[in-house]
């Protein structure tokens, strides 16, 4: 099935969304063995790297935070927490898959937005801190999930988001968790995912 032709999607892949489909799941599937080799290797090293560090070795940059869609602001600190608001998988802008889980995406396709999400949750709380080096711990991760009515897989698609806290973060990044199936989300997004965390 291929990703429908909406509005928000990336306008140069619209001539042929099931060549687009396919070669994203092949990228993510590299991707996911790229990352979890290079996690299982810092772990192996039992060196002390910074959350900066994580991320360069596994091949990913923070992104620029992305602005507000509407009245709000990106992350707010309350004392020892920070609670980000919430971020859905924009890439320069531009939401690279729409539509809902179990009607046009995959739980596969899923679970990569909501990487996407994190690392933007990511960026909205360093824009706060300053330094993800002052994570104490990741709390609690919301992943809102858009969904079919007989779709289930809400936790296997959240997982995309969990797994990239902890590669980031390490035992920092582990938390507690709540996946929900929703009707939709802003601009058609497949995934929403927001943070609480203790900081320093």
């Amino acid at each position: 099935m291929g990703v429908p032709h909406r509005p928000g999607a990336d306008p140069q892949h619209q001539d042929d969304p099931g060549q687009l489909r396919r070669r994203r799941l092949g990228a993510g599937a590299d991707r996911a063995g790229r990352l979890a080799r290079a996690a299982r290797r810092l772990l192996q090293e039992g060196e002390a790297v910074t959350p900066e560090q994580r991320l360069a070795e596994l091949g990913l940059t923070l992104p620029e935070v992305v602005p507000p869609l509407a009245a709000y602001v990106p992350a707010v600190r309350t004392g020892d927490l920070v609670y980000t608001s919430g971020q859905v998988p924009l890439v320069e802008g531009k939401l690279p898959l729409v539509g809902k889980l179990g009607a046009e995406l995959t739980v596969d396709e899923g679970r990569e937005m909501a990487r996407i999400c994190a690392l933007n949750a990511l960026a909205a709380l360093k824009s706060e801190v300053g330094d993800l080096g002052r994570v104490v711990r990741i709390v609690k991760a919301v992943v809102f999930v858009a969904s079919d009515p007989g779709f289930t897989g809400q936790p296997q698609v959240a997982n995309g988001a969990s797994e990239l806290l902890a590669e980031v973060l390490g035992e920092a990044g582990r938390h507690a968790r709540s996946a929900v199936g929703v009707a939709s989300l802003p601009l058609d997004a497949p995934v929403e995912v927001e943070l609480i965390a203790e900081v320093s």
